[in-house]
């Protein structure tokens, strides 16, 4: 999605005002806008932006999230984006995880596994002793069950569950749609709509992350973009009878009628 978010939609989603942004989009080797030029910014660039908000929330200088970046750049090349990696600030180190594996973007070093934190004490492994990564995705876990328990009786305290096992294991794609559908729910859609798409990002076999991206989508009255993304959902669960039941309405309601019938005779096939 190329050009989707305009400067005061990134102000509202990442909850900065103009100042903060322009230098947050300093620090992210992304465009400012001026009086004279709008700029729009890309979901990729979104999540880069978000990335050097943390960095610089976590104590790391502006010059020092630009060499990050920069180095990541020249790292990654052209094979891989920043945002879809977990880039992280632990003590005076700044820590990239794809993942797989986790390096220091400034030296270019490798961490083994159970190095998670450099702040963590040092030890040696052990037999079955788990590493410090197993052991954040184990946390990660309970907050998620924590999460879904809280969801019928307190939302807000739900979201926090979400976030927190998000922030021990960022690659949950399953707190990334939950957490969505609890912004999806309290009317914030832009927030949903992120949510949703880092849980693509971290889980494109989860079929429900297509299926709620598009309903958002919906919501904001972005219909081509809602029809890709229940097209998505089919392509990859061709029995998702949600899925049908939605095209075929919006299908209706843009006057398409062959299309909505199709889907809704796939509808009534589906379980």
């Amino acid at each position: 999605m190329t050009g989707a978010y305009s400067a005061s939609d990134l102000q509202r989603i990442l909850h900065m005002n103009e100042a903060e942004l322009r230098r947050c989009l300093r620090s992210a080797l992304l465009p400012v806008p001026t009086s004279t030029q709008r700029q729009s910014y890309s979901f990729q660039q979104l999540v880069v932006l978000r990335t050097a908000k943390g960095l610089s929330e976590a104590g790391v200088s502006v010059r020092r999230i630009r060499k990050v970046l920069e180095s990541l750049q020249r790292q990654l090349g052209e094979s891989r984006a920043i945002s879809s990696l977990q880039v992280y600030a632990s003590g005076r180190a700044v820590i990239v995880w794809d993942g797989n594996h986790r390096w220091q973007p400034d030296s270019g070093q490798f961490l083994l596994n159970f190095e998670a934190r450099p702040s963590a004490p040092s030890r040696r492994l052990q037999p079955r002793r788990p590493s410090t990564v197993n052991i954040r995705r184990d946390s990660a876990l309970r907050w998620w069950t924590r999460g879904v328990e809280l969801e019928g009786q307190a939302p807000e305290a739900a979201c926090r569950a979400y976030e927190e096992a998000i922030r021990l294991n960022p690659c949950l794609a399953e707190a990334h749609v939950n957490l969505g559908r609890l912004y999806h729910e309290a009317g914030k859609l832009e927030e949903a709509e992120v949510s949703y798409r880092l849980a693509i990002e971290h889980g494109p076999d989860l079929v429900v992350a297509y299926y709620n991206l598009g309903v958002v989508l919906e919501d904001q009255g972005r219909d081509t973009a809602a029809i890709a993304a229940y097209q998505q959902t089919l392509q990859r669960d061709a029995m998702f009878r949600a899925a049908h039941c939605s095209l075929a309405e919006l299908y209706e309601r843009l006057g398409r009628a062959k299309e909505a019938l199709r889907h809704y005779a796939a509808a009534k096939r589906c379980r």
